[in-house]
Protein backbone atom coordinates (compact mmCIF):
# COMPACT_ATOMS: atom_id res chain seq x y z
CA UNK A 1 0.00 0.00 0.00
CA UNK A 2 1.14 3.39 -1.14
CA UNK A 3 1.67 6.18 1.99
CA UNK A 4 -0.57 8.33 2.15
CA UNK A 5 0.01 12.08 1.19
CA UNK A 6 1.24 14.57 3.87
CA UNK A 7 -2.12 16.79 5.17
CA UNK A 8 -2.02 20.35 3.67
CA UNK A 9 -1.21 22.55 6.50
CA UNK A 10 -3.73 25.58 6.93
CA UNK A 11 -1.81 28.99 5.34
CA UNK A 12 -1.92 32.40 6.12
CA UNK A 13 -1.48 35.68 3.99
CA UNK A 14 1.02 37.53 5.62
CA UNK A 15 0.71 41.23 5.40
CA UNK A 16 3.40 43.98 6.53
CA UNK A 17 7.08 43.64 7.12
CA UNK A 18 8.72 40.79 9.47
CA UNK A 19 7.56 40.56 12.98
CA UNK A 20 9.66 42.67 15.50
CA UNK A 21 8.33 42.21 18.81
CA UNK A 22 7.08 38.11 19.51
CA UNK A 23 9.33 36.23 17.74
CA UNK A 24 8.07 33.31 20.00
CA UNK A 25 4.78 33.43 18.98
CA UNK A 26 5.48 33.82 15.16
CA UNK A 27 8.08 30.70 15.35
CA UNK A 28 5.09 28.52 17.21
CA UNK A 29 2.59 29.74 14.42
CA UNK A 30 5.37 28.72 11.83
CA UNK A 31 5.07 25.11 13.59
CA UNK A 32 1.54 24.78 12.78
CA UNK A 33 0.86 26.65 9.50
CA UNK A 34 2.24 27.74 6.47
CA UNK A 35 2.55 31.21 5.17
CA UNK A 36 3.24 33.40 1.97
CA UNK A 37 4.72 37.02 2.56
CA UNK A 38 3.94 39.11 0.06
CA UNK A 39 6.65 41.98 -0.90
CA UNK A 40 5.55 45.43 -0.65
CA UNK A 41 5.52 45.72 -4.49
CA UNK A 42 2.84 42.72 -4.01
CA UNK A 43 1.00 45.05 -1.67
CA UNK A 44 0.19 48.34 -3.79
CA UNK A 45 -3.70 47.75 -4.79
CA UNK A 46 -3.81 46.96 -8.78
CA UNK A 47 -0.99 44.70 -8.10
CA UNK A 48 -2.50 42.86 -4.93
CA UNK A 49 -5.80 42.72 -7.05
CA UNK A 50 -4.37 41.14 -9.76
CA UNK A 51 -2.74 38.39 -7.46
CA UNK A 52 -5.66 37.77 -6.11
CA UNK A 53 -7.53 37.31 -9.10
CA UNK A 54 -4.78 35.22 -10.41
CA UNK A 55 -4.58 32.78 -7.37
CA UNK A 56 -0.82 33.57 -6.80
CA UNK A 57 -0.73 32.36 -3.16
CA UNK A 58 -2.85 29.51 -3.66
CA UNK A 59 -5.97 28.99 -1.24
CA UNK A 60 -5.16 30.59 2.13
CA UNK A 61 -6.97 30.38 5.07
CA UNK A 62 -6.21 33.54 6.74
CA UNK A 63 -5.10 37.45 6.45
CA UNK A 64 -2.70 38.88 9.04
CA UNK A 65 -1.69 41.89 9.28
CA UNK A 66 0.54 42.30 12.68
CA UNK A 67 1.58 45.88 11.96
CA UNK A 68 0.23 48.88 11.85
CA UNK A 69 2.84 51.16 9.82
CA UNK A 70 2.46 48.81 6.69
CA UNK A 71 0.81 46.00 4.85
CA UNK A 72 -2.42 47.91 4.56
CA UNK A 73 -0.94 49.53 0.87
CA UNK A 74 -3.72 48.12 -1.28
CA UNK A 75 -6.23 50.22 0.58
CA UNK A 76 -9.90 49.70 1.84
CA UNK A 77 -11.22 46.59 2.24
CA UNK A 78 -14.25 46.61 0.34
CA UNK A 79 -16.30 44.59 -1.67
CA UNK A 80 -14.08 44.74 -4.48
CA UNK A 81 -11.46 43.25 -2.95
CA UNK A 82 -13.21 40.62 -0.16
CA UNK A 83 -15.07 39.42 -3.34
CA UNK A 84 -11.46 37.90 -4.89
CA UNK A 85 -10.46 36.22 -1.76
CA UNK A 86 -10.37 32.81 -1.61
CA UNK A 87 -13.72 30.77 -0.06
CA UNK A 88 -11.53 29.11 2.50
CA UNK A 89 -10.55 32.22 4.43
CA UNK A 90 -11.88 31.92 7.77
CA UNK A 91 -10.42 35.20 9.79
CA UNK A 92 -8.92 38.67 9.02
CA UNK A 93 -6.72 39.64 11.77
CA UNK A 94 -5.11 43.28 11.94
CA UNK A 95 -3.17 45.50 14.21
CA UNK A 96 -4.80 48.86 15.04
CA UNK A 97 -8.50 49.41 16.86
CA UNK A 98 -10.15 51.46 14.36
CA UNK A 99 -11.98 49.40 11.24
CA UNK A 100 -12.88 52.15 9.30
CA UNK A 101 -10.42 50.71 6.51
CA UNK A 102 -12.64 47.51 5.74
CA UNK A 103 -15.96 46.55 5.16
CA UNK A 104 -16.50 44.12 8.10
CA UNK A 105 -20.23 43.31 7.35
CA UNK A 106 -18.76 42.65 3.87
CA UNK A 107 -16.49 40.61 5.69
CA UNK A 108 -19.35 38.46 7.81
CA UNK A 109 -20.88 37.98 4.46
CA UNK A 110 -18.27 35.98 3.06
CA UNK A 111 -18.01 34.10 6.03
CA UNK A 112 -14.80 35.82 7.26
CA UNK A 113 -14.48 37.31 10.98
CA UNK A 114 -12.48 40.16 11.25
CA UNK A 115 -10.25 40.81 14.24
CA UNK A 116 -9.21 43.97 15.55
CA UNK A 117 -6.06 44.96 17.89
CA UNK A 118 -8.59 46.29 20.70
CA UNK A 119 -6.80 46.41 24.61
CA UNK A 120 -3.77 46.94 22.71
CA UNK A 121 -4.02 50.58 22.71
CA UNK A 122 -6.63 51.38 25.42
CA UNK A 123 -4.01 52.68 27.65
CA UNK A 124 -2.22 54.70 25.58
CA UNK A 125 -5.22 55.92 24.02
CA UNK A 126 -6.59 56.78 27.16
CA UNK A 127 -3.84 58.86 28.21
CA UNK A 128 -3.58 61.07 25.10
CA UNK A 129 -7.65 61.57 25.75
CA UNK A 130 -6.68 62.63 29.15
CA UNK A 131 -3.79 65.14 27.77
CA UNK A 132 -6.20 66.78 25.58
CA UNK A 133 -8.79 67.43 28.28
CA UNK A 134 -6.55 69.18 29.97
CA UNK A 135 -5.61 70.91 27.11
CA UNK A 136 -8.56 72.12 26.53
CA UNK A 137 -9.74 73.07 30.42
CA UNK A 138 -5.94 74.96 30.66
CA UNK A 139 -5.48 76.56 27.13
CA UNK A 140 -2.18 74.84 27.43
CA UNK A 141 -1.29 74.68 23.58
CA UNK A 142 -1.54 78.86 23.91
CA UNK A 143 0.43 78.92 26.77
CA UNK A 144 2.84 76.63 24.76
CA UNK A 145 3.03 78.91 21.65
CA UNK A 146 3.05 82.07 23.85
CA UNK A 147 6.27 80.50 25.01
CA UNK A 148 7.68 79.35 22.32
CA UNK A 149 7.87 82.52 20.46
CA UNK A 150 10.58 83.90 22.69
CA UNK A 151 8.25 87.12 22.72
CA UNK A 152 8.04 88.98 26.23
CA UNK A 153 4.67 90.43 24.91
CA UNK A 154 3.53 87.10 24.12
CA UNK A 155 4.59 85.77 27.51
CA UNK A 156 2.89 88.24 29.19
CA UNK A 157 -0.46 88.12 27.18
CA UNK A 158 -0.71 84.23 27.97
CA UNK A 159 0.42 84.95 31.72
CA UNK A 160 -2.27 87.21 32.61
CA UNK A 161 -4.80 86.09 30.11
CA UNK A 162 -5.61 82.42 30.37
CA UNK A 163 -6.24 82.62 34.28
CA UNK A 164 -9.18 83.70 33.41
CA UNK A 165 -10.14 81.66 30.75
CA UNK A 166 -8.69 78.32 32.33
CA UNK A 167 -11.14 76.46 34.53
CA UNK A 168 -9.92 72.95 36.44
CA UNK A 169 -11.47 70.28 35.18
CA UNK A 170 -12.78 68.98 38.42
CA UNK A 171 -16.45 68.40 39.01
CA UNK A 172 -17.04 69.37 35.40
CA UNK A 173 -19.12 66.83 33.50
CA UNK A 174 -17.23 64.67 30.87
CA UNK A 175 -19.54 63.43 28.61
CA UNK A 176 -18.24 60.19 26.55
CA UNK A 177 -20.02 58.70 23.13
CA UNK A 178 -18.72 55.24 23.13
CA UNK A 179 -17.74 53.99 26.49
CA UNK A 180 -16.32 50.79 25.13
CA UNK A 181 -12.21 49.55 26.41
CA UNK A 182 -10.84 53.15 24.98
CA UNK A 183 -13.64 55.30 26.70
CA UNK A 184 -14.04 53.46 29.98
CA UNK A 185 -10.33 53.87 30.14
CA UNK A 186 -10.23 57.64 29.72
CA UNK A 187 -13.03 57.66 32.32
CA UNK A 188 -11.34 56.06 34.94
CA UNK A 189 -8.52 58.07 35.09
CA UNK A 190 -10.39 61.26 33.99
CA UNK A 191 -12.33 60.37 37.49
CA UNK A 192 -9.58 59.61 39.26
CA UNK A 193 -7.27 62.06 38.27
CA UNK A 194 -9.60 64.87 37.69
CA UNK A 195 -12.35 64.20 39.69
CA UNK A 196 -14.57 64.71 36.70
CA UNK A 197 -18.20 63.85 36.88
CA UNK A 198 -18.74 61.01 33.95
CA UNK A 199 -22.11 60.64 31.48
CA UNK A 200 -22.21 58.40 28.74
CA UNK A 201 -23.89 57.48 25.95
CA UNK A 202 -23.35 54.00 23.88
CA UNK A 203 -25.69 51.28 22.43
CA UNK A 204 -25.40 48.63 25.55
CA UNK A 205 -25.27 50.06 28.67
CA UNK A 206 -22.33 48.89 31.17
CA UNK A 207 -23.31 46.90 34.36
CA UNK A 208 -23.59 48.56 37.20
CA UNK A 209 -20.55 47.92 38.70
CA UNK A 210 -18.82 48.98 36.04
CA UNK A 211 -20.28 52.32 36.37
CA UNK A 212 -20.17 52.48 40.04
CA UNK A 213 -16.07 52.43 39.22
CA UNK A 214 -16.38 55.52 37.10
CA UNK A 215 -19.52 57.29 38.72
CA UNK A 216 -20.78 56.88 35.35
CA UNK A 217 -24.40 57.82 34.51
CA UNK A 218 -25.80 56.43 31.52
CA UNK A 219 -28.12 58.74 28.88
CA UNK A 220 -29.89 56.45 26.35
CA UNK A 221 -30.99 59.51 24.31
CA UNK A 222 -27.93 61.28 23.05
CA UNK A 223 -29.64 64.61 23.11
CA UNK A 224 -30.27 64.45 26.52
CA UNK A 225 -26.79 63.77 27.52
CA UNK A 226 -25.05 66.62 25.47
CA UNK A 227 -27.46 69.08 26.68
CA UNK A 228 -25.80 68.25 30.16
CA UNK A 229 -22.26 67.99 28.76
CA UNK A 230 -19.13 70.15 29.82
CA UNK A 231 -16.46 68.29 28.24
CA UNK A 232 -17.77 66.06 24.78
CA UNK A 233 -15.06 62.69 24.51
CA UNK A 234 -15.88 61.08 21.17
CA UNK A 235 -14.56 57.24 22.10
CA UNK A 236 -16.08 55.92 19.47
CA UNK A 237 -15.56 53.95 16.19
CA UNK A 238 -16.37 55.42 12.47
CA UNK A 239 -17.76 53.27 10.31
CA UNK A 240 -17.16 52.20 6.22
CA UNK A 241 -19.48 54.67 5.00
CA UNK A 242 -17.30 57.63 6.60
CA UNK A 243 -20.44 59.78 7.58
CA UNK A 244 -19.71 62.68 10.83
CA UNK A 245 -20.90 62.22 13.96
CA UNK A 246 -20.33 65.91 15.18
CA UNK A 247 -22.03 67.88 12.98
CA UNK A 248 -23.35 71.94 13.47
CA UNK A 249 -26.90 70.11 14.68
CA UNK A 250 -24.74 68.22 17.78
CA UNK A 251 -22.36 70.80 18.61
CA UNK A 252 -25.79 73.23 18.77
CA UNK A 253 -26.83 70.75 22.24
CA UNK A 254 -23.87 71.19 23.62
CA UNK A 255 -23.96 74.30 26.22
CA UNK A 256 -21.91 77.20 25.34
CA UNK A 257 -18.37 77.33 25.86
CA UNK A 258 -18.19 73.56 26.30
CA UNK A 259 -15.08 71.70 25.41
CA UNK A 260 -14.50 69.03 22.27
CA UNK A 261 -12.07 66.13 22.33
CA UNK A 262 -11.95 63.38 19.69
CA UNK A 263 -9.41 60.12 19.93
CA UNK A 264 -11.53 58.52 17.58
CA UNK A 265 -11.64 58.83 14.04
CA UNK A 266 -11.56 62.59 12.02
CA UNK A 267 -14.03 61.20 9.68
CA UNK A 268 -16.58 60.94 12.72
CA UNK A 269 -15.83 65.30 12.98
CA UNK A 270 -17.37 68.04 10.33
CA UNK A 271 -14.29 69.98 10.61
CA UNK A 272 -15.89 73.16 9.56
CA UNK A 273 -18.89 72.92 11.64
CA UNK A 274 -16.15 72.29 14.50
CA UNK A 275 -14.07 75.22 13.37
CA UNK A 276 -17.11 77.74 12.77
CA UNK A 277 -18.41 76.34 16.66
CA UNK A 278 -15.21 77.85 17.65
CA UNK A 279 -15.03 81.15 15.90
CA UNK A 280 -18.61 81.81 17.50
CA UNK A 281 -17.23 81.06 20.66
CA UNK A 282 -20.16 78.34 21.22
CA UNK A 283 -17.46 75.97 21.70
CA UNK A 284 -14.33 77.47 23.93
CA UNK A 285 -11.93 74.61 22.78
CA UNK A 286 -10.98 71.39 21.05
CA UNK A 287 -8.50 68.36 21.32
CA UNK A 288 -7.96 66.67 18.30
CA UNK A 289 -5.85 64.00 17.79
CA UNK A 290 -7.46 62.42 14.91
CA UNK A 291 -8.30 64.30 11.64
CA UNK A 292 -10.48 64.24 8.77
CA UNK A 293 -8.01 63.96 5.72
CA UNK A 294 -4.94 61.94 7.57
CA UNK A 295 -2.30 63.66 6.88
CA UNK A 296 -3.45 66.56 5.91
CA UNK A 297 -4.74 68.80 8.38
CA UNK A 298 -7.59 71.55 9.12
CA UNK A 299 -5.75 74.98 8.28
CA UNK A 300 -8.30 76.46 10.13
CA UNK A 301 -8.19 74.49 12.86
CA UNK A 302 -4.52 74.88 12.98
CA UNK A 303 -4.19 78.73 13.17
CA UNK A 304 -6.26 78.57 16.20
CA UNK A 305 -4.62 78.64 19.87
CA UNK A 306 -7.05 76.86 21.49
CA UNK A 307 -6.90 74.00 19.39
CA UNK A 308 -4.55 71.57 20.50
CA UNK A 309 -3.35 69.04 17.46
CA UNK A 310 -1.69 65.84 17.76
CA UNK A 311 -0.60 63.36 14.98
CA UNK A 312 -2.68 60.76 15.34
CA UNK A 313 -0.29 59.11 18.32
CA UNK A 314 -3.12 58.21 20.15
CA UNK A 315 -2.01 54.44 20.74
CA UNK A 316 1.48 55.50 19.40
CA UNK A 317 3.91 53.91 22.32
CA UNK A 318 5.74 50.51 22.21
CA UNK A 319 3.73 48.59 24.41
CA UNK A 320 0.96 48.52 21.64
CA UNK A 321 3.02 47.83 19.28
CA UNK A 322 3.65 44.80 20.69
CA UNK A 323 0.54 44.15 21.77
CA UNK A 324 -0.74 44.77 17.86
CA UNK A 325 1.56 41.95 16.83
CA UNK A 326 0.77 39.51 19.53
CA UNK A 327 -3.39 39.81 19.14
CA UNK A 328 -2.91 39.56 15.26
CA UNK A 329 -1.06 36.24 15.39
CA UNK A 330 -2.64 34.82 18.09
CA UNK A 331 -6.68 35.62 17.28
CA UNK A 332 -5.10 33.65 13.77
CA UNK A 333 -3.59 31.23 16.07
CA UNK A 334 -7.20 30.19 17.74
CA UNK A 335 -9.58 30.26 14.74
CA UNK A 336 -7.58 28.06 12.52
CA UNK A 337 -7.44 26.01 15.33
CA UNK A 338 -11.08 25.70 15.94
CA UNK A 339 -11.03 27.79 19.30
CA UNK A 340 -12.58 31.45 20.03
CA UNK A 341 -10.94 34.75 18.76
CA UNK A 342 -10.07 37.31 21.43
CA UNK A 343 -10.90 40.28 19.59
CA UNK A 344 -14.06 39.58 16.98
CA UNK A 345 -15.35 42.59 15.64
CA UNK A 346 -18.02 41.33 13.03
CA UNK A 347 -18.91 37.88 14.41
CA UNK A 348 -22.06 36.98 16.52
CA UNK A 349 -24.00 38.50 17.14
CA UNK A 350 -24.73 39.87 13.49
CA UNK A 351 -27.87 42.00 14.59
CA UNK A 352 -25.07 44.28 16.55
CA UNK A 353 -22.89 44.79 13.67
CA UNK A 354 -25.56 46.14 11.62
CA UNK A 355 -27.00 48.08 14.14
CA UNK A 356 -24.14 49.74 14.30
CA UNK A 357 -23.58 49.84 10.18
CA UNK A 358 -27.62 51.52 10.26
CA UNK A 359 -26.74 53.89 13.19
CA UNK A 360 -23.10 55.41 11.49
CA UNK A 361 -21.51 54.07 14.39
CA UNK A 362 -22.90 56.58 16.77
CA UNK A 363 -22.48 55.39 20.23
CA UNK A 364 -20.84 52.46 19.63
CA UNK A 365 -17.71 51.87 22.08
CA UNK A 366 -14.36 51.51 20.04
CA UNK A 367 -15.45 48.18 18.55
CA UNK A 368 -15.41 47.01 21.71
CA UNK A 369 -19.21 46.06 23.30
CA UNK A 370 -19.54 43.22 21.10
CA UNK A 371 -16.66 41.49 21.87
CA UNK A 372 -17.68 42.36 26.00
CA UNK A 373 -20.97 40.44 25.16
CA UNK A 374 -19.51 37.68 23.65
CA UNK A 375 -17.72 37.45 27.05
CA UNK A 376 -14.88 38.64 28.31
CA UNK A 377 -7.47 55.57 5.94
CA UNK A 378 -7.15 57.34 5.18
CA UNK A 379 -6.40 54.17 5.86
CA UNK A 380 -4.36 52.57 3.38
CA UNK A 381 -0.66 53.78 5.24
CA UNK A 382 -1.27 53.55 8.78
CA UNK A 383 -3.92 55.93 9.30
CA UNK A 384 -6.28 53.75 10.36
CA UNK A 385 -3.51 52.13 12.96
CA UNK A 386 -3.47 53.32 16.73
CA UNK A 387 -5.94 54.19 18.12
Amino acid sequence: MSPSPPLTRPRILFLGDNIQYCPDIYKRLQSQFDFVHPPLSDRHRPAFLQHLRDGTWGDFQAIMRPSWHNGGEMGKWDEELIRLLPPGVKVSASAGAGYDWVDVACLANHGILYCNGANASTEAVGDMALYHIISVFRHTTASLLAARSLSHAHFLTAHHDLPFQSRNPRSHTLGIVGLGNIGMCAARKAHTAFGMNIIYHDIVRKSLEQEAAVGAIFYANLDDMLRQTDCLLLATPSNFSGRPFLTADIIALLPRGARFVNVARGSLVDEEALANALDSGHLSAAGLDVHAAEPNVSERLAQMPNVTMTCHNGGGVVETNIGFEQLAMENVERVLRGEEALTPVNGHPMGREKQMMDRGAVGVGNGQQMQETNGNGHTSHGMNGMG
